[in-house]
């Protein structure tokens, strides 16, 4: 699958003049609208260590890999708008995801337009982020003024980079698993610094747990009642770099307890990070947002919201169809499917969605996987032929490769007899016979 391709028109720089830093993040995207937006923010951080921190948090989850796929230079995506910014990415294996919300306190400046963008973190960037201090001013714009480089001594380059057609596909899924979690467990800065304390050291293999006992945490091998599963237990250690200066963190975890999320507060900010169900399994491949693809979202809705609401924004359905007049049902469809091509980010603290305005067309998403291709193949075929249909239950045959599977969907929910749901039992989403089922109907 080819990636999608990036061309910086400048780079990120970070310069020091008079004791005052300024950090220029360089962005490109494919929206014309935006691209000619020189500059989305301008001002200063407030706490501009810890935000450094976090960053450098974010650069090496993106620099890194738990799987069979080696570890590659990516560019963290920016949100801003709505007083606050976000940035978020994945490890190049695409199992783990991480966020930071910066909330209107960590930030001192002015909005100059509100969007999302895929930012340029260079090395000689990193490398000034771990030298800022406690108490040095820190100057952020998010974008560049005329696409140039601020700088005395760096000369204006081109850089390709590329996008991931992995996290695209990672963003149509992640949010979807965060809406379905609910919080696990609460721990102090002591009890934080305890529990990573217990974290095993090299790569382990196997199940481990986040156990609470006389109000203690720690790591454990045996799985209990009220135990948060961790596939991929090494994958934590990329929260190392922050836990000297993180308040508390809050542990979430999937209803289906296949995922888990942990949430790092600073206070001014937070810092998310998702892990998939294991170090093999990227949350791209997981085919979560199949179900809720299987409707056409008219592009127009989706030009209409992206006039309508700013970046960051909460996005409140209901509030939205009293205000406009749409049906809740219909609301509920198009909350659905705005979740399943990456518009809807999910804030698992304050339970909300909030809108995401994306840095590539959405028509870019529609067309990513294979599975849904498949399905629409079978109905153009007609190869799905529904023979029994009443309440609450529907039976059909759908040809296979060879062989036709029988497809049942009812108020237990669905089955299929091919081998992807005898292998998965609907872990990893509904197999093509049962979405072109769905899509019939």
């Amino acid at each position: 699958m080819t990636d999608l391709q990036i061309q910086y028109k400048g780079i990120s720089t970070y310069t020091k003049s008079k004791g005052i830093s300024s950090l220029v993040l360089a962005h490109q995207t494919e929206i014309e609208s935006v691209n000619n937006i020189p500059c989305f923010f301008w001002g200063s951080l407030t706490d501009p260590y810890v935000t450094a921190k976090c960053w450098s948090t974010i650069a090496k989850v993106v620099r890194s890999s738990f799987g069979p796929i080696p570890p590659s230079l990516r560019d963290p995506i920016a949100s801003a708008g709505t007083e606050k910014i976000r940035f978020e990415g994945f490890s190049s294996c695409n199992g783990v995801y991480v966020r930071l919300d910066m909330k209107p306190e960590a930030i001192d400046g002015d909005f100059i337009a509100t969007g999302t963008t895929n930012v340029d973190f260079n090395d000689p960037m990193l490398n000034a982020l771990n030298s800022i201090q406690k108490n040095e001013k820190v100057t952020l714009a998010v974008g560049q003024q005329e696409m140039q480089v601020i700088t005395s001594t760096t000369k204006v380059t081109e850089k390709k980079v590329t996008l991931p057609m992995r996290w695209i596909k990672g963003l149509t899924c992640v949010q979807l698993y965060l809406a379905d979690m609910d919080l696990k467990f609460e721990a102090n800065k002591i009890q934080t610094i305890q529990l990573f304390q217990t974290l095993p050291k090299g790569s382990v293999k196997g199940d481990f747990f986040i156990t609470k006992r006389a109000g203690k945490f720690t790591f454990s091998t045996l799985a209990t009642a009220d135990g948060v599963r961790i596939g991929g237990i090494q994958r934590l250690r990329l929260l190392e770099g922050i836990l000297a200066i993180v308040e508390k963190i809050f542990v979430y975890e999937s209803a289906d307890r296949e995922t888990c999320a942990i949430v790092c507060e600073f206070g001014k900010m937070q810092l998310l990070m998702a892990f998939s169900p294991d170090a093999y399994r990227g949350f791209s491949g997981e085919g979560k947002a199949l179900e809720h693809m299987t409707g056409n979202l008219p592009v127009e809705w989706i030009h209409g919201l992206n006039s309508l609401l700013k970046s960051n924004e909460t996005f409140d359905p209901t509030l939205l169809s009293i205000e406009h007049d749409i049906d809740f049902g219909t609301m509920d469809q198009l909350t659905s499917n705005l979740s399943s091509i990456g518009l809807l980010g999910y804030d698992v603290t304050e339970r909300n969605h909030f809108y995401r305005q994306l840095p590539f067309k959405t028509e870019r998403i529609l067309s990513l996987n294979p599975r849904l291709k498949n399905a629409k193949k079978l109905i153009e075929n007609s190869d799905v032929t529904i023979v029994d249909k009443k309440d609450g239950y529907v039976e059909a045959n759908v040809k296979g490769s060879g062989v036709v599977h029988k497809v049942i969907i009812d108020h237990n929910g669905y089955r299929c007899t091919c081998e992807w749901f005898t292998a998965y039992q609907g872990k990893r989403g509904i197999c093509k016979h049962v979405l072109a089922l769905k899509i019939a109907l």
